[in-house]
Parts: C-alpha cells; sequence; structure tokens
C-alpha cells in the first residue's frame, strides 16, 4: 500500500535523461552532424549567453587500438560520436549536460558552485519507508516516457546517412537498460554477418570506469524524476554469501511457487516486462533494439553452471583483487593476468589472478549465479539487481582507488581495445565523457560509500602529510645529524670507559668489584656495536 501511494504521489514529476537528446534527432540535426540545443534559461545554444558552454567540434582521440576488432567503418559506435555528430555542446566550469543545463556530478545549486558528498548506503541498512520509496522510484522510472531523449532503431546506414530519422520513445528506466545493450551488442557487418569480439563496456579498461558513469547518470536521472535531490542508489555486499539474501518478496521478488524461473507473484517487479533480450533475433535482422516488452524479468538464482561458478566471491577474494596493484597488463582484455580489473571484472582466478576462461568468478559469477534475466550481458540492466550489484562493484573499485593512489597516467592511453582507451569518449552517452574522467576517486564526483566512510584512511593520511612533507625537505640534514651523533657517542662512550678503567686500578685489590658496573656493560655494548 505505501508503495503504491508514493508511486500515485511521484507520478506528477515528468523528466528524463539518457542516449540521443530528442532536439538532436531531426533529419537536419543528422545530416549536418550538429547536437546543440538551446539552454531553457536563456534560449541559447547551450546556454552560451549565460557563459555556460558553447558549440564546438569535436577532438577525437588518434591513439592506436587494440586488435581486437580488425575492421573501420562498419560499426557506428567506431570514434563515437562521430557517425552522429562532430559538433556538440562542450560546457564550461561546473556545468554539464546535452545543453549545458545541468552540474557537474558532485556540484549543485543554480550556479553549479555548492560542493556536496552523497552517501550510497547497503540495503539492508535502509529503513522500510526508504526501501519502500525506492522501490516507488524504480517503478516511476519504469512507467515515465523519457522527454528529453529517444532511442535510434535503426543504423546510420539505415536512416540513409541521417535523411530518414528512425528513433522510438522508451521510459527512463528501459532507456538505461537500452544503453547497457547498445554498448555491448554485437558489431553487424551486413548480410548476415556480425563479429562478436567487440564491447566499448566490458572485457577491457574500461568496464569499471563505464559503469561509475551509468551508475551516477541513473542516479542523476532518478534524483531529477522524483525532486528527491539526495537520492543514492543502494548497493547489495554479497561478500560471503550463501545465498540470494536480497532475492525476497520484502526486496527485489522471492521465487514463484510453480515456476522457479519468475518471480513470485507478490513481488513489486513481478509485472515487469523486460526489453533488448533477443540479441541472436537482432543480429539475425541486421537490426538494433527497439524497446518492445519481450516478457517478464527471470531468475532462479543457485540454479547455475556450478563448475563454472561454483559459489558466490568471499571477503578473502575481493581482499586478493584489492593487492593487486596493477589496474590493467598484457592484452588489456578479458585474457589479462595480474590485472586488478580483470580479476574483479570476473575473467581472471581471484586466488592467482591468472586469466581462466572456464571460470566465471567475482562481478561475473553474481551475473551467472542470478541465472535468469541476469545472466546475459545485453540484458541484465532489465533486473533491478543489477543496480544494487554494480554499485558494491564501484565500492571495490573506489577502494582499490583509495589504497593505491593511482596517477591518471596509469590507466591506458592507448592499445587497448576499441572504445577503451583513456582520452576514448563512452558509447552511447550524450553528452561526451572520457574513460580517463571517471579513474578518479568517487569523492571527487560527489558521492561516497557507508562502509568505507568508517574505515577510510584518508583523514589520517591528510593529517600526517603536511609533517611528511617537512620531513622529506629535511631529510639530509637529519641523516647527517644522526651521523654525527653517533660519532660523538661513540667517542665520549670510549673517554667514559678509559676514566672508569684508571679509577678502579686506583682501588685496593679487596676493594674491586666482582661483576661489571651496568656502565662498563654498556660502554662493552657500544664498544661492540
Amino acid at each position: 500500500m505505501l508503495l503504491a501511494v508514493l508511486y500515485c504521489l511521484l507520478w506528477s514529476f515528468q523528466t528524463s535523461a539518457g542516449h540521443f537528446p530528442r532536439a538532436c534527432v531531426s533529419s537536419k540535426n543528422l545530416m549536418e552532424k550538429e547536437c546543440c540545443p538551446p539552454w531553457s534559461g536563456d534560449r541559447s545554444p547551450c546556454g552560451q549567453l549565460s557563459g555556460r558552454g558553447s558549440c564546438q567540434n569535436i577532438l577525437l582521440s588518434n591513439a592506436p587500438l587494440g586488435p581486437q576488432f580488425p575492421f573501420t567503418g562498419v560499426d557506428d559506435r567506431e570514434s563515437w560520436p562521430s557517425v552522429f555528430y562532430n559538433r556538440t555542446c562542450q560546457c564550461s566550469g561546473n556545468f554539464m549536460g546535452f545543453n549545458c543545463g545541468n552540474c557537474k556530478f558532485g556540484f549543485w545549486g543554480p550556479n553549479c558552485t555548492e560542493r556536496r558528498l552523497l552517501v550510497r548506503r547497503n540495503i539492508f541498512d535502509l529503513s522500510a519507508p526508504e526501501k519502500d520509496k525506492f522501490f516507488a522510484y524504480l517503478t516511476l522510472a519504469k512507467h515515465t516516457i523519457s522527454s528529453d531523449y529517444v532511442i535510434p532503431i535503426g543504423t546510420y546506414g539505415q536512416m540513409k546517412n541521417g535523411s530518414t530519422p528512425m528513433f522510438n520513445d522508451i521510459n527512463i528506466y528501459d532507456l538505461f537498460v537500452w544503453m547497457h545493450y547498445y554498448v555491448s551488442m554485437d558489431a553487424l557487418l551486413g548480410g548476415s554477418e556480425i563479429w562478436r569480439d567487440i564491447d566499448f563496456a566490458h572485457e577491457a579498461p574500461a568496464f569499471l570506469p563505464w559503469h561509475r558513469l551509468f551508475l551516477l547518470r541513473w542516479e542523476q536521472e532518478i534524483q531529477k524524476l522524483t525532486g528527491d535531490e539526495n537520492f543514492t542508489i543502494p548497493y547489495w555486499d554479497w561478500r560471503d554469501a550463501e545465498k540470494c539474501d536480497i532475492c525476497t518478496d520484502e526486496y527485489v521478488g522471492g521465487q514463484h511457487p510453480t515456476n522457479p524461473n519468475l518471480l513470485s507473484p507478490a513481488s513489486f517487479f513481478s509485472s515487469w516486462q523486460i526489453v533488448c533480450s533477443r540479441l541472436e533475433e537482432y543480429n539475425s535482422h541486421q537490426s538494433l533494439c527497439n524497446g518492445t516488452p519481450e516478457g517478464p524479468l527471470r531468475r532462479n538464482p543457485g540454479n547455475h553452471d556450478k563448475s563454472r561458478t561454483p559459489r558466490l566471491p568471499s571477503s578473502a577474494d575481493v581482499e586478493f583483487c584489492l593487492s593487486l596493484t596493477q589496474y590493467e597488463s598484457g592484452s588489456m582484455d578479458k585474457a589479462a593476468n595480474f590485472s586488478f580489473r580483470n580479476t574483479l571484472e570476473g575473467f581472471a582466478s581471484p586466488l592467482t589472478g591468472i586469466a581462466d576462461a572456464s571460470q566465471s568468478s567475482m562481478h561475473n559469477a553474481l551475473h551467472i549465479y542470478m541465472n535468469g534475466t541476469m545472466s546475459q550481458v545485453q540484458g541484465s540492466a532489465n533486473d533491478p539487481i543489477f543496480l544494487l550489484h554494480h554499485a558494491f562493484v564501484d565500492s571495490i573499485f573506489e577502494q582499490w582507488l583509495r589504497r593505491h593512489r593511482p596517477l591518471q597516467e596509469v590507466y591506458p592511453e592507448a592499445n587497448a581495445p576499441i572504445g577503451h582507451n583513456r582520452e576514448s569518449y563512452m558509447v552511447p552517452f550524450i553528452p561526451l565523457y572520457r574513460n580517463g574522467d571517471f579513474f578518479i576517486s568517487s569523492k571527487d564526483l560527489g558521492y561516497d560509500y557507508s562502509y568505507l566512510q568508517d574505515s577510510d584512511p584518508d583523514s589520517f593520511q591528510d593529517y600526517i602529510k603536511s609533517y611528511l612533507e617537512q620531513a622529506s625537505r629535511i631529510w639530509s640534514w637529519l641523516l647527517g645529524a644522526a651521523m654525527v651523533g653517533a660519532v660523538l657517542t661513540a667517542l665520549l662512550a670510549g673517554l667514559v670507559s678509559l676514566l672508569c678503567r684508571h679509577k678502579r686500578k686506583q682501588l685496593p685489590e679487596e676493594k674491586q668489584p666482582l661483576l661489571m658496573e651496568k656502565e662498563d656493560y654498556h660502554s662493552l655494548y657500544q664498544s661492540h656495536l
């Protein structure tokens, strides 16, 4: 009942966000390759009259790519977003958005000058009203058509190079499902030919930054949709879990009593319809997912292939991942060894760090374990567990960043698989974001995790940082002073020893001590040193 009331109250909010801006999909925009919509505040393109931004040419990285995708000019996602646009809004200062109408992550206020830090919490720490509000927000997003964004239902070639636009409306929740499908879909090569070894958000360096941005944009959209400026995605801490403890009707849905592959009728999500799950059908028709409903959510946790995923990840697995010092290595794909990214993603063993194609661990293990909609990459974001799971994966990424404090240059600049270089723009986001822009602490992006706040060493390190810097500047002086002190101590000890021996010779034999005095023992120890 409470969920229904919240849902009705929230229905009055009608905003959105996501992929192709509705204002940029006319034949004129597509043929001129320009996406610089006006900002509502002053009606000028990109809010230029208010100093928010301006319409500029897109500068693409020319860094070399890895060998995994041996084609050029066959996929709309290559050199994103140049197939569709070569001019977009470039925002100034702390402004952001396809028309520079929003604030950068971590900033707030009418002029985007106020800093703020939101906290993502464990879903089990939410009160009953907070939990119900979260699920009501999800349902509202599922039933609200995006007013700002649409999805393409054909390739640029099928649109006759933009002269015949092909776009559909979509609700806000499914907009993000579609984005996850589009970034990971196979390359359509024409006829019946496809290329499977391509993914702009998985199996390579951008896996963690891309999903970090995905969650931030999703979070931002819910904040706009509901007016709840403090909304954050909760996380599910699955370390050492023996079963799916959020798979109950109180949370994301229990099992159906007669069909274990479906959700319980009492679940809030049992009536949801999924989209973008029929990849082979799209491939055979050389078409894109058009957002049409394709059936109910499916989930049968624990009844998966246990030879491939024998268990859920443990605390020890997570700690091993965090101990790996290299973010990326070797071929920078799913064959990479001793790579933090590849081990956390689940293509390398969390016991050895060696890539193992026969096993799915860590992040991948949760997807396999759910044994349903979550287990197929392209359609996995249909299941609300996806958000809770990836929020926790992002928290592990954040732990690694805080522990190892890498420079941005640690993220590969070149030779990564297509779309994964540091300066590559992330598919399919508009406005544009680079992979390397999200290889930074979550605090710089305006959010933190509740369980990391309790154990964050930053405060202690910041406290002693100035003292360490001062010590480094006078280190040579301190070392010299220590050496002089050692020499003086040795000389003084030798002098005292000589005086004591001279004094001892002057005593009558019967008055000589039977044992060495403490000072004598100490001077003997010093002379040996």
